[in-house]
């Protein structure tokens, strides 16, 4: 379907999508004092500056998967570049708060129509080795885009470009975003509608599912990030209620329908829930250490965003070191043992900085490089477990789940670890503060490892045949292990990567 040249072409305009709706999310961190100062943004509202893009995209990237399979995944992928840019530019402009919070969801929700469409077009474009080159792109983009948020976060701040300040980090998504919006209709090839059951349309999208799905999660994240701040009112405690039943709701729907907008099925897999537990931790803590890190050193010792920013690179070389060299030389003498000993030297790290809170800045340095080695030693392995955990028969909806739980989990990281920091706060000074924000992200790692260790060992018990697989448990295209891609929405399996709405599609 496509040229040698126009596929060539169309990895860079889709791998620049997923680097800058990864990056948004960890950029904004190091803004944050900066936004604090010049809106005079309370502690609520500079959660939800984080927590608001992580929970709209959250929310939408199930429902964005299936209307790229109802409208096209080049149509809603460009509907979704065109919405990025333009509220990249509303953020950048915000006159207050309220407009920047506004404009943030509005971004996580553009951003979540993006991501799915990207490993859609991948699938569908490439084929054999170029398209597990293009998979392997994909996932250094996203990575470097986590690890690297701090950091670039900082130097743009600290550069001041145009006098525009914190402002920067969101207007620059402009230019990119216009770039790419001029050649993707010329570079990028329509990938199509996917086909139903039968070869009949992909059907329409479940309005109701999805309104029942969003407003549950907003029903937890929302009264966390605010709670506190209001002094714990009723509405607070009501809308933690209120998600029960939403939760319920949208449960009932999903065994009614036939073609629901997620397939429960994959629920009754022990190891997959297990899994998703230690992701939604790991994912929670590594959020949660850019929130803390981010207000400690600029609010609390005073540093200026570049400096904090190359404090944290630590963590982005020990991620970096850890993927591409350490990870290959450790997993040929711990095998499967290697997310359990990634998870452990995560907690110590954790600890390490815990311990150094107080003392000079250049002390968090070695505790940050030995979280971040610990980071990039589990993150890949566990996503990879947590996905050859399924059966054949749920691939798809595991896919769709586990990116959400990685978007939710990252959301819950920010706004469970910033009341306990805030309110520790209100009572002692930076030192304290920052140190209880670390006790709950040390605590966090210690319970994944747990969890962890329980995956791997009943994946050990599995592979030496104590418990044999189904027939519709074989590992996908004849016994080739599936591997997780950074962001968690898509498996390879054995150098034929499918997006997860694919998957599900095949499935049924």
């Amino acid at each position: 379907m496509t040229t040698a040249s126009t596929s060539r072409w169309a990895l860079p305009v889709l791998l620049v999508a997923a680097f800058v709706t990864t990056l948004d999310f960890f950029v904004a961190n190091v803004a944050l004092p900066a936004i604090r100062a010049d809106l005079g943004a309370g502690e609520s509202a500079t959660q939800l500056v984080i927590a608001g893009y992580g929970l709209a995209y959250a929310a939408g990237v199930i429902v964005a998967g299936r209307l790229g399979d109802i409208h096209g995944p080049r149509r809603i992928f460009v509907i979704g570049l065109t919405l990025f840019t333009l509220a990249s530019a509303a953020c950048g402009l915000a006159p207050d708060p309220v407009f920047l919070v506004s404009a943030r969801v509005l971004q996580g929700c553009a951003a979540a129509l993006m991501a799915p469409q990207v490993l859609t077009l991948l699938t569908a474009i490439y084929s054999g080795p170029e398209r597990a080159r293009a998979f392997g792109w994909y996932g250094t983009a996203v990575g470097l885009a986590g690890v690297g948020g701090q950091a670039i976060g900082g130097a743009v701040v600290a550069l001041d470009l145009a006098g525009l300040g914190w402002r920067a980090c969101f207007l620059i998504n402009v230019p990119v975003g216009l770039l790419a919006l001029a050649f993707v209709h010329r570079l990028v090839p329509d990938a199509g509608r996917t086909a139903g059951p039968g070869g009949r349309s992909a059907g329409r999208l479940d309005v109701l599912s999805a309104a029942l799905l969003a407003a549950a999660l907003v029903a937890v994240v929302f009264p966390l990030a605010h709670g506190r701040q209001a002094g714990w009112p009723a509405w607070a405690w009501a809308s933690l209620a209120a998600s029960v039943p939403l939760v319920t709701a949208f449960v009932a729907r999903q065994r009614r329908l036939e073609e629901p907008l997620l397939d429960l099925g994959v629920f009754r897999q022990r190891r997959f829930v297990t899994g998703l537990a230690a992701v939604a931790l790991l994912f929670g803590g590594s959020s949660g250490l850019s929130f803390v890190l981010a207000l400690y050193l600029q609010d609390g010792r005073g540093l200026g965003p570049l400096a904090s920013g190359a404090v944290f690179t630590a963590v982005n070389a020990g991620f970096l070191a850890a993927s591409f060299g350490a990870r290959r030389a450790a997993g040929e003498r711990l095998g499967g043992r290697l997310p359990f000993a990634g998870s452990l030297a995560l907690a110590a790290g954790l600890l390490w900085t815990f311990m150094a809170v107080g003392g000079a800045p250049g002390a968090l340095v070695p505790g940050l490089l030995l979280a971040g080695a610990g980071m990039g030693l589990v993150m890949s392995p566990l996503l990879s477990m947590v996905l050859a955990s399924v059966r054949q028969a749920h691939a798809g909806a595991a896919a769709g789940v586990l990116g959400t739980v990685q978007e939710v989990g990252g959301v819950l990281g920010v706004t469970v670890v910033g009341p306990v920091v805030f309110g520790v706060l209100d009572a002692a000074d930076w030192t304290g503060a920052a140190r209880a924000g670390l006790a709950v992200l040390v605590i966090a790692a210690l319970a994944a490892s747990v969890l962890v260790w329980r995956l791997a060992r009943t994946g050990d018990a599995v592979r030496d045949g104590e418990r044999p697989r189904a027939p519709e448990e074989r590992p996908l295209d004849g016994g080739a292990p599936v591997a997780a891609q950074a962001g968690g929405a898509a498996c390879r399996t054995g150098g034929r990567t499918e997006s997860g709405a694919q998957l599900v599609d095949a499935a049924r």
